[in-house]
């Protein structure tokens, strides 16, 4: 099993599991891409290596997918050569990096213009790379792989606030937020579940339900093969969302999620194209 393959399987994703609906060799360089993201992503949030060892290996990363990796590990041989199977333009991934690189020290976001910066890099980004290896050629789909992406991460912020909050007090709701519902940075750190909490949380997730529909705007039908995997995303952290909401948020208390049987049900409609 090459190291890709066995970073894939040790997170058991959504994404990973997204992935069962894509071609073979297709798969196999997600895989790869996926193993990559994983990577970069735990050397922004492994609490447990020191911080100059984090830093240091993302700017790495950078470098050599920038101008080239002296003596690569296989991974980074794997990455170079999807980066030049598909043809795809170098600046997603070092805006990706650079998106992980800033969680390495707590960062707080004054407005949802500030937000929005980083939920591209963190996860636009991901899907423009991601359309290029699904095979996608009709020029919406990188409009719908931004507006996926924007929505994918705000449901993510959301679902994850208490596991953020234990990751050096990380907050991604912007600060103008807090102040329009009259709830504070501080609340939040002592768990508090009010109305105010509940109101801001659902402000956000509306923002992110904008997404999803714009994101569907710009679904075309010579691409909707292609992006079977990432519609099987969509629908799965559209379902999250919606139970998210349902329940009024208690993000506090528990850690969101689908059952593995409800997962296989999106999946299927994924693949039959409903």
């Amino acid at each position: 099993m090459s190291s890709a393959q066995q970073i894939t399987r040790k997170a058991k994703s959504n994404l990973a599991f997204a992935l069962s609906c894509l071609p073979k060799q297709r798969k196999s360089d997600m895989v790869i891409f996926y193993a990559f993201c994983r990577v970069i992503d735990d050397l922004a949030d492994d609490l447990d290596t020191p911080y100059n060892e984090r830093a240091l290996g993302l700017t790495q990363w950078r470098e050599g997918i920038e101008n080239g990796f002296d003596h690569p590990d296989e991974l980074q041989r794997d990455v170079m050569q999807i980066i030049e199977r598909y043809a795809i333009p170098k600046q997603p991934f070092l805006d990706l990096i650079d998106g992980c690189k800033s969680d390495l020290d707590p960062q707080h976001f004054n407005t949802w213009q500030d937000l929005e910066r980083y939920t591209y890099q963190v996860a636009s980004c991901v899907g423009l790379i991601s359309i290029r290896i699904f095979g996608c050629t009709h020029a919406d789909s990188e409009k719908y792989a931004t507006a996926l992406g924007h929505a994918l991460q705000l449901t993510n912020i959301l679902r994850d606030i208490e596991e953020d909050l234990r990751k050096g007090d990380r907050i991604y709701l912007p600060k103008d937020d807090f102040a329009r519902f009259q709830y504070s940075e501080q609340e939040l750190k002592e768990h508090i579940h009010n109305q105010h909490f509940v109101d801001m949380m659902n402000a956000h997730a509306e923002r992110a339900e904008a997404f999803y529909q714009e994101a569907i705007g710009y679904l075309r039908d010579e691409d909707a093969k292609a992006l079977r995997a990432a519609e099987a995303m969509r629908k799965i952290y559209h379902t999250l969302l919606i139970k998210m909401r349902s329940d009024k948020f208690h993000v506090f208390s528990q850690r969101y999620s689908l059952s593995k049987a409800k997962k296989t049900s999106i999946l299927i409609s994924s693949l039959l194209g409903k």
